[in-house]
Protein backbone atom coordinates (compact mmCIF):
# COMPACT_ATOMS: atom_id res chain seq x y z
CA UNK A 1 0.00 0.00 0.00
CA UNK A 2 1.27 2.87 -0.83
CA UNK A 3 0.93 6.61 0.49
CA UNK A 4 -2.02 7.54 -1.05
CA UNK A 5 -3.57 4.94 -0.63
CA UNK A 6 -2.74 4.99 3.34
CA UNK A 7 -4.15 8.81 3.50
CA UNK A 8 -7.45 7.35 1.72
CA UNK A 9 -7.65 4.71 4.16
CA UNK A 10 -6.94 6.60 7.41
CA UNK A 11 -9.77 9.77 6.19
CA UNK A 12 -12.47 6.71 5.16
CA UNK A 13 -11.97 5.61 8.57
CA UNK A 14 -12.45 9.14 10.18
CA UNK A 15 -15.36 9.38 8.30
CA UNK A 16 -14.11 12.52 6.23
CA UNK A 17 -13.20 13.72 2.57
CA UNK A 18 -9.38 14.45 1.73
CA UNK A 19 -8.28 17.73 0.39
CA UNK A 20 -6.50 17.50 -3.01
CA UNK A 21 -4.77 20.75 -4.17
CA UNK A 22 -3.29 20.69 -7.65
CA UNK A 23 -0.64 23.48 -9.34
CA UNK A 24 1.61 22.58 -12.04
CA UNK A 25 5.21 22.69 -11.29
CA UNK A 26 7.87 25.47 -12.61
CA UNK A 27 5.35 28.36 -11.85
CA UNK A 28 6.51 30.85 -11.05
CA UNK A 29 9.77 28.61 -10.97
CA UNK A 30 10.33 24.87 -10.49
CA UNK A 31 11.76 26.03 -6.30
CA UNK A 32 8.94 28.56 -6.21
CA UNK A 33 5.58 25.91 -7.19
CA UNK A 34 7.65 23.52 -4.42
CA UNK A 35 7.33 25.99 -2.09
CA UNK A 36 3.58 26.46 -3.12
CA UNK A 37 3.02 23.13 -2.77
CA UNK A 38 4.71 22.99 0.41
CA UNK A 39 1.89 25.57 1.67
CA UNK A 40 -0.59 23.66 0.37
CA UNK A 41 -0.12 20.79 2.93
CA UNK A 42 0.38 23.39 5.57
CA UNK A 43 -2.80 24.90 5.20
CA UNK A 44 -4.74 21.59 5.17
CA UNK A 45 -4.37 19.72 1.79
CA UNK A 46 -3.92 15.64 2.27
CA UNK A 47 -2.83 15.55 -1.17
CA UNK A 48 -1.12 17.09 -3.69
CA UNK A 49 -1.51 17.34 -7.92
CA UNK A 50 1.96 17.87 -9.19
CA UNK A 51 0.80 18.75 -12.93
CA UNK A 52 3.30 18.39 -15.75
CA UNK A 53 2.85 21.53 -18.06
CA UNK A 54 2.14 20.09 -21.60
CA UNK A 55 1.81 22.61 -24.87
CA UNK A 56 -1.57 20.97 -25.75
CA UNK A 57 -3.79 20.57 -22.83
CA UNK A 58 -7.52 19.01 -23.00
CA UNK A 59 -8.88 19.39 -20.25
CA UNK A 60 -7.07 22.58 -18.77
CA UNK A 61 -8.89 25.87 -18.66
CA UNK A 62 -7.24 29.33 -19.05
CA UNK A 63 -6.25 29.92 -16.04
CA UNK A 64 -3.83 26.36 -15.60
CA UNK A 65 -2.85 27.32 -19.03
CA UNK A 66 -1.84 30.68 -18.52
CA UNK A 67 1.11 29.20 -15.88
CA UNK A 68 1.60 26.26 -17.52
CA UNK A 69 2.94 27.74 -20.95
CA UNK A 70 5.03 30.05 -18.66
CA UNK A 71 6.28 26.96 -16.73
CA UNK A 72 7.18 25.21 -20.31
CA UNK A 73 8.51 28.70 -22.02
CA UNK A 74 11.39 28.56 -18.97
CA UNK A 75 12.31 25.02 -19.88
CA UNK A 76 10.71 23.24 -17.07
CA UNK A 77 11.02 19.05 -18.02
CA UNK A 78 9.36 16.02 -16.92
CA UNK A 79 12.47 15.12 -14.40
CA UNK A 80 11.68 18.38 -12.83
CA UNK A 81 8.27 17.49 -12.21
CA UNK A 82 9.28 14.46 -10.37
CA UNK A 83 11.76 16.14 -7.91
CA UNK A 84 8.33 18.38 -6.92
CA UNK A 85 6.74 15.69 -6.54
CA UNK A 86 9.42 13.96 -4.30
CA UNK A 87 9.59 17.62 -2.29
CA UNK A 88 5.70 17.04 -1.88
CA UNK A 89 6.44 13.27 -0.06
CA UNK A 90 9.10 14.88 2.01
CA UNK A 91 6.25 16.52 3.94
CA UNK A 92 4.21 13.73 4.77
CA UNK A 93 1.31 14.71 2.03
CA UNK A 94 0.62 11.47 -0.50
CA UNK A 95 2.13 12.95 -3.85
CA UNK A 96 0.58 12.85 -6.97
CA UNK A 97 1.49 13.68 -10.79
CA UNK A 98 -1.04 14.68 -13.43
CA UNK A 99 -0.24 14.49 -16.98
CA UNK A 100 -1.39 13.92 -20.36
CA UNK A 101 -0.64 11.13 -21.68
CA UNK A 102 1.95 12.14 -24.38
CA UNK A 103 4.92 13.16 -22.05
CA UNK A 104 4.88 10.13 -19.96
CA UNK A 105 5.47 8.16 -22.98
CA UNK A 106 7.57 10.41 -24.87
CA UNK A 107 9.95 10.04 -21.47
CA UNK A 108 9.53 5.96 -21.16
CA UNK A 109 6.48 4.99 -19.30
CA UNK A 110 8.56 2.64 -17.44
CA UNK A 111 10.84 4.85 -16.24
CA UNK A 112 8.39 7.42 -15.46
CA UNK A 113 6.75 5.10 -13.11
CA UNK A 114 10.17 3.60 -11.51
CA UNK A 115 11.45 7.35 -10.99
CA UNK A 116 8.30 8.68 -9.71
CA UNK A 117 8.29 5.83 -6.78
CA UNK A 118 11.99 6.15 -6.47
CA UNK A 119 11.60 9.55 -4.85
CA UNK A 120 8.37 8.59 -2.66
CA UNK A 121 5.18 10.03 -5.25
CA UNK A 122 2.36 7.51 -4.68
CA UNK A 123 0.43 8.01 -8.26
CA UNK A 124 -0.49 9.13 -11.85
CA UNK A 125 -3.52 11.06 -13.12
CA UNK A 126 -3.96 10.71 -16.73
CA UNK A 127 -6.67 12.83 -18.33
CA UNK A 128 -6.43 11.71 -21.62
CA UNK A 129 -5.97 7.75 -20.81
CA UNK A 130 -8.45 5.10 -21.41
CA UNK A 131 -8.05 2.48 -19.74
CA UNK A 132 -8.42 0.23 -23.24
CA UNK A 133 -5.69 1.73 -24.44
CA UNK A 134 -3.40 1.41 -20.80
CA UNK A 135 -1.59 -1.98 -21.15
CA UNK A 136 2.01 -0.53 -20.86
CA UNK A 137 0.83 1.84 -17.87
CA UNK A 138 -1.07 -0.59 -16.29
CA UNK A 139 2.21 -3.10 -16.12
CA UNK A 140 4.56 -0.39 -15.29
CA UNK A 141 2.53 1.08 -12.48
CA UNK A 142 1.84 -2.16 -10.93
CA UNK A 143 5.94 -2.80 -11.09
CA UNK A 144 6.37 0.20 -9.44
CA UNK A 145 3.78 0.75 -6.87
CA UNK A 146 2.36 3.88 -8.02
CA UNK A 147 -1.63 4.36 -7.92
CA UNK A 148 -3.45 5.04 -11.20
CA UNK A 149 -6.43 7.95 -11.33
CA UNK A 150 -8.52 7.27 -14.25
CA UNK A 151 -11.64 9.96 -15.03
CA UNK A 152 -15.18 9.21 -15.53
CA UNK A 153 -17.98 12.07 -16.67
CA UNK A 154 -21.12 12.80 -16.19
CA UNK A 155 -21.80 11.42 -19.65
CA UNK A 156 -20.07 8.69 -18.79
CA UNK A 157 -22.50 5.12 -19.29
CA UNK A 158 -22.33 2.69 -16.69
CA UNK A 159 -20.48 0.20 -18.55
CA UNK A 160 -17.67 2.71 -19.18
CA UNK A 161 -17.83 3.70 -15.71
CA UNK A 162 -17.08 -0.33 -14.32
CA UNK A 163 -14.61 -0.38 -16.72
CA UNK A 164 -12.71 3.09 -15.81
CA UNK A 165 -13.06 2.04 -11.68
CA UNK A 166 -11.83 -1.49 -12.32
CA UNK A 167 -8.35 -0.18 -13.45
CA UNK A 168 -7.92 2.36 -11.11
CA UNK A 169 -6.18 1.77 -8.13
CA UNK A 170 -5.94 5.41 -6.08
CA UNK A 171 -9.22 6.44 -6.53
CA UNK A 172 -11.72 7.18 -9.38
CA UNK A 173 -11.65 11.14 -10.08
CA UNK A 174 -15.36 12.52 -11.09
CA UNK A 175 -15.64 15.40 -13.40
CA UNK A 176 -18.30 17.36 -11.48
CA UNK A 177 -18.94 19.35 -15.20
CA UNK A 178 -18.53 18.46 -19.18
CA UNK A 179 -15.72 20.97 -20.42
CA UNK A 180 -12.39 22.12 -19.04
CA UNK A 181 -11.01 23.21 -15.72
CA UNK A 182 -11.56 26.63 -14.14
CA UNK A 183 -13.62 27.91 -10.85
CA UNK A 184 -17.33 28.45 -11.30
CA UNK A 185 -19.76 29.93 -9.03
CA UNK A 186 -21.94 26.76 -8.71
CA UNK A 187 -20.65 23.36 -8.74
CA UNK A 188 -22.19 21.14 -11.31
CA UNK A 189 -25.39 19.61 -10.32
CA UNK A 190 -24.55 16.34 -11.76
CA UNK A 191 -21.40 15.72 -9.46
CA UNK A 192 -23.56 14.01 -6.79
CA UNK A 193 -25.44 11.59 -9.30
CA UNK A 194 -21.98 10.79 -10.58
CA UNK A 195 -20.37 9.78 -7.49
CA UNK A 196 -23.62 7.80 -6.40
CA UNK A 197 -23.06 6.09 -9.80
CA UNK A 198 -19.76 5.28 -9.18
CA UNK A 199 -20.45 3.84 -6.02
CA UNK A 200 -22.67 1.30 -7.87
CA UNK A 201 -19.54 0.30 -9.26
CA UNK A 202 -16.79 0.03 -6.84
CA UNK A 203 -15.45 0.42 -3.63
CA UNK A 204 -12.76 2.72 -4.49
CA UNK A 205 -12.62 6.23 -3.02
CA UNK A 206 -14.34 8.47 -5.72
CA UNK A 207 -13.20 12.72 -5.64
CA UNK A 208 -14.47 15.62 -7.29
CA UNK A 209 -13.17 18.12 -9.30
CA UNK A 210 -13.40 20.64 -11.83
CA UNK A 211 -15.05 24.33 -10.66
CA UNK A 212 -13.96 23.70 -6.75
CA UNK A 213 -13.07 27.32 -5.44
CA UNK A 214 -14.51 28.35 -2.38
CA UNK A 215 -14.75 26.32 0.89
CA UNK A 216 -18.59 26.83 0.78
CA UNK A 217 -18.10 24.22 -2.15
CA UNK A 218 -15.36 22.24 -0.39
CA UNK A 219 -18.01 21.41 2.59
CA UNK A 220 -20.89 20.91 -0.46
CA UNK A 221 -18.57 18.19 -1.94
CA UNK A 222 -17.47 16.79 1.09
CA UNK A 223 -20.77 15.87 2.51
CA UNK A 224 -21.03 12.60 -0.62
CA UNK A 225 -17.59 12.60 -1.67
CA UNK A 226 -14.30 10.86 -0.57
CA UNK A 227 -12.21 13.84 -1.49
CA UNK A 228 -12.59 17.69 -3.00
CA UNK A 229 -9.85 18.47 -6.13
CA UNK A 230 -9.34 21.78 -6.51
CA UNK A 231 -6.71 23.37 -9.28
CA UNK A 232 -7.28 26.61 -10.82
CA UNK A 233 -8.60 28.55 -7.16
CA UNK A 234 -5.35 27.81 -6.12
CA UNK A 235 -3.48 28.52 -9.57
CA UNK A 236 -4.98 32.20 -9.69
CA UNK A 237 -3.58 33.12 -6.12
CA UNK A 238 -0.31 32.64 -7.75
CA UNK A 239 -0.81 34.33 -10.89
CA UNK A 240 -2.49 37.08 -8.77
CA UNK A 241 0.41 37.90 -6.63
CA UNK A 242 3.89 38.68 -8.70
CA UNK A 243 5.81 38.80 -5.29
CA UNK A 244 6.01 35.00 -4.86
CA UNK A 245 6.17 34.82 -1.14
CA UNK A 246 2.71 37.02 -1.07
CA UNK A 247 1.22 34.46 -3.96
CA UNK A 248 2.89 31.61 -1.44
CA UNK A 249 0.93 33.02 1.77
CA UNK A 250 -1.97 33.76 -0.19
CA UNK A 251 -2.29 29.90 -1.72
CA UNK A 252 -1.77 28.39 2.40
CA UNK A 253 -4.56 31.10 3.20
CA UNK A 254 -6.45 29.22 0.87
CA UNK A 255 -5.45 25.55 1.54
CA UNK A 256 -7.14 26.78 5.02
CA UNK A 257 -10.18 28.11 3.98
CA UNK A 258 -10.97 24.79 2.17
CA UNK A 259 -9.68 22.47 4.35
CA UNK A 260 -12.18 24.11 7.31
CA UNK A 261 -15.03 23.83 4.32
CA UNK A 262 -13.96 19.86 3.88
CA UNK A 263 -14.32 19.52 7.62
CA UNK A 264 -17.61 20.70 8.10
CA UNK A 265 -19.20 18.85 4.80
CA UNK A 266 -17.58 15.96 6.36
CA UNK A 267 -19.82 15.98 9.81
CA UNK A 268 -22.81 16.82 7.61
CA UNK A 269 -22.46 12.96 6.20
Amino acid sequence: MNRLQDVLKNARAENRAVLIGYLPAGYPSVDGSIDAMRAMVEGGCDIIEVGLPYSDPAMDGPVIQAAADQALARGVRTADVIRAAGAVADTGAAALIMSYWNPIEHYGVDRFAAELAAVGGSGVITPDLIPEEAGPWITATDAHGVSRVFLVAPSSTPERIALTAEACTGFVYAGAVMGVTGARDQVGHAARALVERTRQATDAPVCVGLGVSTGEQAAEIAAYADGVIVGSAFVRRLLDNRDPRKGVDAVRELAAELADGVRRGSKAR
